[in-house]
């Protein structure tokens, strides 16, 4: 049995429609399925139940799971980066992934986590996933509370039992219920549909011109071979980037999306909103160097390629994995 928290989101839908792919269905589904967009992620796919996250932590916490479970990959909490609520934030991603870890290793479980870039805070110091966790600074209240788990596994020694991802910036098919949080091709693609352009923000670094701020794209497809890879290899443990190791521009990204659509360029350069303007990350990008040398030897999906994929055969349709 597997158990895939955030089973109905982004990334843990797609995980489990992987899972199906390889003929497994003895999953259970931790969700609250609180989007009619959510419940389109888990229609198709095959699983023995969903449960509601609450229920699910009394049984951790109660040692009364009904299951017997060789992992569980945990993928639920709260994913956006402007939540400014800490003690939410403490609950649901650090709380929360503190005590099914405990469970997991109490039970000789497999346990897979989600951690993110967002520990690295403004990269100044680079993206390696070999640096001392100590030295990473987060610059909002979400990357403090996933960086808080990374650091309670050190300390408790035992990040070599388990494995933790720092997702960068995943997109694809799936992310349609994330509201601000979709990805910028997700909102693009909408944009150039309503209005013909698409809107980027403005820079107010002079190191980068207007559109020019860089990200490490990763497509969702590439997310789950990376995650899955720990699940197939359980004896490799510790905390490992998934992203694509190629930085790329937001102009890059948009470019990619008209071309996709087959439309002309229009690029709308906007204000960035206060709120984010001092937390605003310039560039992101994977050192990936840890996680080939552990064994994962699947190609990255270039962003032109995963674009085009994305927008041809998901958006226009508007169809899931």
């Amino acid at each position: 049995m597997i158990i895939v928290t955030g089973g109905a989101g982004f990334i843990g839908s797609a995980i489990v429609w992987a899972l199906n792919k390889r003929g497994i269905s003895d999953i259970v589904l931790v969700d609250g399925v609180d989007h009619p967009e959510k419940k389109k992620n888990i229609e198709s796919l095959n699983y023995v139940e969903l449960e509601d996250k609450e229920i699910f932590l009394d049984q951790i916490i109660n040692h009364k799971i009904p299951w017997s479970v060789d992992a569980i990959i945990h993928l639920g909490g709260c994913s956006s980066t402007i939540e400014r609520d800490e003690a939410f934030l403490t609950s649901t991603n650090f709380n929360y992934t503190k005590y099914l870890a405990t469970y997991a290793l109490n039970k000789d479980i497999r346990f897979i986590y989600a951690s993110s870039a967002a520990t690295y805070g403004s990269g100044e110091d680079g993206f390696s996933d070999e640096v001392d966790l100590k030295t990473l600074k987060p610059l909002n209240p979400y990357g403090h509370s996933k960086h808080k788990f990374d650091l309670w596994a050190q300390k408790q020694g035992v990040l070599d039992q388990v494995a933790g991802l720092k997702y960068f910036n995943v997109f694809g098919p799936g992310e349609y219920h994330k509201k601000e949080m979709q990805s910028m091709i997700r909102r693009g693609f909408l944009q150039v549909l309503d209005s013909g352009k698409i809107r980027l923000y403005k820079s107010h670094n002079p190191e980068y011109a207007d559109g020019d701020q860089q990200r490490d794209f990763l497509y969702i497809k590439d997310a789950i071979e990376m995650t899955l890879f720990f699940l197939d290899n359980p004896n490799i443990g510790g905390i490992f980037n998934a992203g694509t190791g190629v930085v790329r521009t937001w102009n890059d990204l948009a470019k990619n999306v008209f071309k996709a659509m087959g439309r002309n360029i229009e690029i709308e350069y906007v204000d960035m909103p206060p709120s984010i303007s001092e937390q605003f990350q310039y560039r992101t990008c994977a050192k990936v160097d840890k996680i080939r040398n552990a064994g994962y030897s699947h190609p990255i999906t270039t962003l032109e390629d995963a674009t085009m994929d994305y927008i041809q055969n998901y958006l226009i349709s508007n169809k899931r994995l």
